[in-house]
């Protein structure tokens, strides 16, 4: 996702935004596949990444990805490892996060916008 602005604040922003809206594509598959026979659910982490790409002082997190990962909830007879609870759990909590850098992505172009206006 390209919010326009090519600097390292904008680009962490986008990489989130990504990851979370990845995490919450996951989840619904997780969701509707609860009483699919067989099926592995699987998790979404792309902190672990962009924070390691910070802390190597990367402005640009371009090669930051989500990485998906098999879950290690505990398999039923059907042979499948769909927790709801947890699933539906994780889903409001990336929802929730998922707002909070929209509104920092808004928040960002007002502060740009406010700035430009000044010069």
């Amino acid at each position: 996702m390209s919010l326009g602005m090519p600097d390292a604040v904008s680009s962490v922003l986008a990489t989130a935004l990504d990851g979370l809206a990845t995490r919450q594509t996951v989840i619904a598959d997780n969701i509707a596949n609860v009483d699919t026979p067989g099926f592995r659910a699987t998790s979404v982490d792309f902190e672990s990444s962009l924070a390691a790409a910070l802390q190597r002082g990367a402005m640009s997190v371009n090669g930051v990805a989500p990485t998906e990962r098999p879950s290690n909830a505990p398999v039923g007879e059907d042979g499948n490892n769909v927790d709801l609870r947890q699933e539906s759990l994780s889903a409001v909590q990336t929802q929730f996060q998922y707002q909070m850098m929209t509104r920092a992505v808004s928040e960002r172009h007002a502060l740009v916008a406010t700035a430009a206006g000044a010069f």
